[in-house]
């Protein structure tokens, strides 16, 4: 396997090669020396953002090979681009993408050299879903930044434009430079199961300005930010993965709501936005989802709004974009729309050879991808993805994880822990009066490889602050041995404290609390995830809300538990009454300190 520097000298002079009327005239014409230089099948990969399995591009694991095979007929990325030369690569940690920076720079520079080394080849655009907190692809010792609620209840838009811009270093670093992120949508709907926490908040104006800062941040760092999910996912009680989401807001409510984010994107310079799968009758009353709307996507994102950079659709394999129409004709019409880049098909290629017969047959002219493509080149011209496509070899050691990078992601979890509930008051504990304290409940499976389960990392931090704390994992639906389990454990305790993921009315979790709370031990409730929780809750006398389970997230609520810290987030969301949902249990802007 040839090191990085043998990657970036292999590729210096197809590299040079695109400098096409030298450096002076580079920003300007290169994009269109190239596209002019493009076939009609160059033109077609251009569009396509393929997944592929595996750590290496040339070398994967024999099941990768065999998950590539099955999916997309060749073995290897290489083969991958050789055969459909996608513009795009997204990277997953399920697809074994993702296992440690040094190896994700390696994939990278492996994905330009092979796609580089193609007749006319041109540098891919490699991309992933990094938003922190509750959906991270890149894993430890990558920093891992509370998630976009968390950064909602902090209300700091230095510390949105901090995340954006180390996020962005890091992601450069290993060769990423398009993160499908910030979330723009504003989250009205508690019962929203796909976005909740992945969004700032439900104020629309304070989203506008946090979605905007952070985009910034990325745009300084050299990564294109992507704006999601566009017209607005936040008002949905259904998951566009599974099923399809009707959003019923006016135009009216809509230019009011779900709108300003965009416009604030758009106003930040936004390199991309992502479509949502999502029907808004109300901006087009034709059934078809947002990603395959022309008046969505052309009439109401290009020319009302103003938009003229990339749009990028959201993964086309999920349900939301398939349900009225076949995978053959879905990146066709989400062309006619107004779609410039396609995302992972769940057949690459049924999908590009539909592109290319549309445009063989008439239905979409060449001049309709040749604007697409040039948006995509444009995008890496100003990314320097064209000049500069590989990695800098010392970067990962110099940049990933680096401690100052880290420190700042626990300063920003300590000013968005949010103390909800905290009668007596309860809080802090101290190890004088509460030495041995017994940390049970939920631990949500980490999408992020943190170091350990949340009530691990949780009792660890504890005992660093002087306490003796015991860890029991109850998981979110624990059995009534299980609870009896944990009950009999807190006899033993001065204290209990309990996570909490996504409570409800009847869930096991609030019969634990309940239970626990009947020992006369004080209960800490901790909620790592919805801080709606807290409405199932009544017999806790604490009861705190973290937004995620990342490691920094759940040492600061160690913090704020122990005293050593205050608690300053205050809440992004209303949470509603759990036996009046019409009525406000704690409105926006609640939070209590010490």
């Amino acid at each position: 396997m040839p090191s990085r520097r043998t990657v970036l000298a292999a590729g210096a002079g197809v590299t040079a090669a695109l400098a096409v009327g030298g450096a002076a005239r580079a920003d300007e014409h290169r994009p269109a020396a190239l596209l002019a230089r493009m076939t009609l099948e160059d033109k077609v990969g251009q569009l396509f953002v393929a997944r592929v399995h595996g750590h290496s591009a040339t070398e994967p694991d024999q099941a990768d090979i065999d998950a590539n095979l099955k999916e997309l007929g060749v073995r290897t990325a290489a083969e991958l681009i050789a055969r459909y030369r996608p513009g795009g690569i997204i990277y997953f940690a399920w697809a074994h993408n993702t296992r440690d920076p040094r190896q994700i720079a390696d994939l990278s520079d492996g994905i330009q050299r092979a796609s580089l080394q193609q007749p006319r080849g041109l540098p891919v655009l490699i991309s992933t879903d990094q938003e922190h907190g509750i959906v991270c692809r890149i894993g430890r010792p990558a920093t891992l930044f509370p998630g976009a609620m968390a950064v909602g209840a902090g209300g700091s838009l230095r510390d949105a434009h901090t995340l954006g811009r180390i996020a962005g270093r890091e992601l450069r670093a290993m060769g990423v430079r398009q993160n499908y992120s910030p979330v723009a949508d504003v989250n009205v709907n508690p019962a929203n199961p796909v976005i909740g926490v992945r969004s700032f908040g439900a104020d629309p104006e304070a989203v506008a300005a946090l979605v905007a800062e952070e985009a910034g941040g990325y745009r300084a760092a050299g990564v294109a930010a992507t704006a999601k999910h566009f017209p607005g996912h936040g008002d949905t009680a259904v998951d566009s993965h599974t099923g399809f989401p009707v959003i019923t807001h006016s135009r009216e409510v809509w230019e009011r709501l779900d709108a300003a984010p965009f416009r604030a994107a758009i106003a930040a310079g936004i390199d991309s936005i992502m479509t949502g799968h999502l029907l808004v009758p109300s901006l087009d009353p034709s059934g078809d989802p947002a990603t395959l709307s022309h008046p969505v996507l052309t009439g109401i994102l290009r020319e009302h709004l103003g938009y003229d950079g990339v749009v990028v659709t959201d993964a086309l394999g999920m349900a939301g974009v398939r349900t009225k129409y076949g995978d053959e004709r879905v990146p066709v019409l989400a062309l006619k729309a107004g779609v410039d880049q396609l995302l992972d098909p769940p057949d690459l290629g049924l999908a590009w050879n539909a592109v290319l017969r549309a445009v063989q047959d008439g239905e979409l002219t060449e001049e309709r991808l040749d604007v697409s493509v040039l948006r995509i080149l444009r995008l890496k011209e100003r990314l320097g993805l064209l000049a500069e496509p590989y990695t800098d070899p010392d970067a990962v050691d110099r940049v990933v994880g680096r401690p100052e990078h880290l420190a700042e992601a626990e300063r920003i979890a300590e000013r968005t822990t949010t103390l909800l509930v905290n009668e007596g008051p309860l809080l802090p504990l101290s190890p004088s009066t509460h030495p041995r304290l017994l940390v049970v409940g939920a631990d949500p499976v980490s999408p992020s490889g943190t170091t350990g389960p949340p009530t691990g990392v949780l009792a660890a931090a504890l005992t660093a602050l002087g306490f003796t704390a015991t860890a029991l994992s109850t998981g979110t639906d624990p059995s009534a041995e299980t609870i009896a389990r944990a009950v009999t454990a807190a006899g033993e305790a001065d204290a209990v404290v309990t996570t909490t993921c996504n409570v409800t009315a009847a869930s096991p979790q609030r019969t634990l609390a309940d239970r626990l709370t009947a020992t006369g031990r004080p209960v800490v409730a901790v909620a790592v995830r919805n801080p709606y929780d807290v409405a199932h809750l009544p017999s806790v006398r604490a009861c705190l809300a973290t937004y995620s389970w990342s490691d920094a997230e759940l040492r600061a609520a160690a913090r704020v538990i122990a005293g050593t810290v205050r608690p300053r987030g205050r809440l992004p969301v209303p949470v509603q009454r759990a036996d009046d949902p019409a009525r406000e249990l704690y409105p926006l802007g609640h939070g209590l300190t010490y």
